[in-house]
């Protein structure tokens, strides 16, 4: 069993350290390694949008499936002008998960065990499942800001981290 609170306090986690990389990237955000990838500003959009998005219909009961989920969707993301710097997706992507994480917790327990149908395969499974779905897609477009940073020669946080406590030992 998942316990909620460990749960938000790992997401916040996760966030913080994909809104520090959008601080510490050292050129233009619109850099992308090749042609044919997102560039890290639509990477760093994306964690933001996915995760408002997913969670704000999880919260509203709303179906996560359908013809129109993605439209749907766009309903919850946060409103960012497309040129947003580093500084304003950073901020929008801490408050997004604290308000999320603040909703979450005020949902009863049964608000999470509640079935659902994912939109891409049709699965069925819990509202914490779903929690978890997100936490995991987030973690795999934060590794690749993590990678863009290590392109342009930037140690992630989370490995700078690590690096100091065992430095410290």
């Amino acid at each position: 069993m998942i316990r909620l609170q460990q749960f938000l306090d790992s997401w916040k986690a996760i966030r913080e350290d994909a809104a520090l990389a959008v601080e510490e990237f050292p050129d233009e955000l619109d850099y992308r390694p090749t042609p044919e990838v997102e560039s890290f500003r639509q990477i760093a959009r994306h964690i933001l949008n996915a995760g408002a998005g997913l969670t704000g219909m999880l919260l509203a009961r709303e179906e996560v499936t359908g013809d129109e989920f993605r439209s749907r969707m766009k309903a919850h993301f946060v409103p960012l002008p497309d040129d947003a710097g580093a500084a304003q997706i950073a901020a929008a992507l801490r408050q997004s998960v604290a308000e999320r994480c603040a909703q979450l917790a005020a949902q009863p327990p049964e608000f999470f065990s509640e079935m659902m149908t994912r939109h891409f395969d049709l699965a069925r499974l819990t509202r914490m499942e779903m929690l978890q779905f997100v936490k995991e897609h987030e973690l795999t477009h934060r590794s690749q800001l993590f990678m863009y940073l290590r392109l342009k020669g930037v140690v992630p946080p989370t490995t700078r981290r690590r690096l100091a406590k065992q430095a410290g030992k």
